[in-house]
């Protein structure tokens, strides 16, 4: 999809592009069954205190209920439409199943309104938007929306433009080249599409003003050296300071540098490659 720029008859026209989704249905109004409430709590939790900072406003949203388990073996399914949905970066695919049964699905590269797209157990036409397990796919393939855990659903590559790469698949393991570079293993039963996510150009759109972030509920950001010393622990100072000291956050932990990966996580040993590049070894 061609990105569009404005002549700047206004100072927000100056620097704002746009994605022109072409290909993208113009009906506003998403299918009433597959869609339920969002609340939003604007980054507070049960007790009302804010807990995740600079939320608040914004449009209001109904949640799109996306198919992410893929679990109608067999059964061919036609495009309606590619849909846009306010809750993440990457399109919807509207699939009508031939026993009526209508989902939504992450809109892959290249699938467009009237295309027949399939899950499958088995080994069939690897076309972009068919879904099967990893050991049934030839290596070098890309694909996304890829299960961690068998039946679990798709957790890795649903944003815009991302795609994982099959290295090769040994017994059980799938070795499996991610998004970031990381080279990981995963379960040969892992389900996964064929092909990349689309909506690659939404990385290039340029929002132009302010505005456009408080219509998705983002709030503005101010620095930590603009505060008093009561605030933050960078604040304060004759005159104007840029900080003087190592960045941390309003509760002191340094925001460069430091590690807030766990090391306890259960997936951290399948890791082969991480996405520095370092060999890690298991």
């Amino acid at each position: 999809m061609p990105l569009k720029s404005h002549n700047p008859l206004t100072p927000t026209q100056r620097y704002y592009v746009k994605n022109t989704n072409d290909g993208v249905s113009r009906e506003n109004a998403p299918q009433r069954k597959l869609v339920k409430s969002r609340k939003r709590t604007g980054g507070r939790n049960a007790y009302g205190r804010v807990t995740s900072r600079r939320r608040g406003g914004g449009h209001k949203r109904q949640y799109r209920l996306v198919d992410y388990r893929r679990d109608k073996i067999d059964i061919p399914a036609k495009v309606q439409a590619i849909e846009y949905d306010p809750n993440r970066s990457a399109h919807l695919a509207l699939l009508a199943y031939a026993d009526g049964e209508k989902r939504y699905i992450i809109a892959p590269k290249g699938v467009k309104a009237g295309d027949t797209v399939v899950s499958s157990n088995g080994a069939v036409e690897f076309s972009p938007g068919n879904a099967m397990p990893l050991s049934v796919m030839p290596p070098s393939t890309k694909i996304h929306a890829i299960e961690q855990t068998p039946g679990r659903g798709a957790q890795i590559g649903r944003t815009a433009g991302a795609a994982a790469q099959l290295i090769n698949v040994e017994g059980d393991k799938a070795t499996v080249k991610m998004p970031s570079g990381e080279i990981r293993l995963l379960n040969s039963r892992c389900r996964a599409t064929i092909g990349e996510v689309g909506n690659s150009e939404h990385q290039n759109v340029v929002l132009g003003k302010a505005g456009r972030n408080r219509w998705k509920g983002k709030r503005p950001r101010v620095r930590g050296v603009a505060m008093n010393p009561v605030d933050h622990p960078m604040g304060g100072g004759e005159g104007r300071t840029s900080g003087g000291g190592h960045p941390v956050s309003p509760w002191g932990q340094l925001a460069k540098g430091f590690p807030t990966r766990k090391r306890s996580k259960p997936s951290n040993s399948q890791i082969l490659v991480h996405c520095t590049g370092k060999k890690l070894k298991r």
